[in-house]
């Protein structure tokens, strides 16, 4: 058993008085502003002065009792907001070779995300390092692919490589789940630029003009969009009819019973 602290000072970091962030987030997620290379900005905003001490450890949480360690900071202070405090940090040197590698298992059984060092950093164990650091350069798989719209929206931005590839070369059928509601819509892909350019336009509205869709954002405002979650359900090749990707779409409507249940009105 590894445990982070025992990393950090084998990297020649001493802690001294620092507090553990447990970074998460519903609407302005801390794993996006990680993906985006903006994490250090994200975390020195704060409503109330909750990094009143040395230094702190970021820690993203990934599902479960999983989380991803970002970093460690020195905090230089804080300024007050309208909103709340801008902290002043700068990133510690020396660790990244495990910043965004380093996967800690830590059963959060409260709500606090602030936690004392000397109470809790004993319990921060590495469960797993990374090959790669985590990044959305990497493509899982058209049958693994889970992408909720926030980090769409930075895969869209960032345009990695391997994402454009993979998704401009085929045509499909895709599936959009509301994870505020359970409900799912099917739409398809077809033509030039398949599947990345139907999705690269729900990055820009939301509702990638669908009139259903349309409907829900118009509604309840583009920031509804943050509960859609984005999958493929089946790859066609891009010389498939548009009536071929059209069939397709229908089969897995009545399937996923998303004409009845869901947003799909046709």
């Amino acid at each position: 058993m590894i445990r982070l602290i025992d990393l950090i000072k084998l990297a020649g970091v001493e802690l001294g008085n620092y507090k553990i962030h447990l970074a998460t987030g519903a609407k302005d997620k801390p794993i996006n502003a990680f993906y985006d290379g903006k994490f250090k900005e994200w975390q020195e905003g704060q409503r109330q002065r909750n990094f009143e001490c040395e230094r702190v450890i970021g820690m993203i949480h990934i599902g479960g009792d999983r989380w991803l360690f970002a970093g460690v900071w020195d905090v230089h202070g804080c300024v007050k907001k309208p909103d709340g405090f801008r902290y002043r940090t700068t990133e510690i040197g020396g660790l990244e070779h495990i910043a965004g590698r380093a996967v800690i298992s830590f059963r959060r059984q409260f709500r606090a995300s602030y936690l004392r060092g000397d109470n809790f950093g004993h319990h921060l164990v590495i469960s797993e390092i990374r090959q790669e650091r985590l990044s959305v350069e990497n493509f899982p798989g058209y049958s693994s692919t889970r992408l909720p719209f926030d980090t769409l929206c930075v895969v869209v931005r960032q345009r990695p490589d391997a994402w454009v590839t993979a998704l401009r070369c085929v045509a499909g059928v895709y599936l959009i789940a509301d994870g505020s509601n359970g409900k799912l819509y099917v739409g398809s892909a077809c033509g030039e630029g398949g599947i990345w350019n139907r999705w690269e336009t729900y990055a820009r509205n939301g509702h990638g003009g669908n009139k259903e869709l349309v409907e829900v954002i118009k509604a309840k405002g583009i920031e509804h969009a943050s509960h859609f979650v984005l999958s493929i359900l089946e790859i066609c090749a891009l010389i498939a009819t548009k009536d071929e990707v059209l069939a397709r779409e229908t089969h897995w409507k009545n399937v996923l019973m998303s004409r009845e249940f869901g947003y799909n009105k046709n």
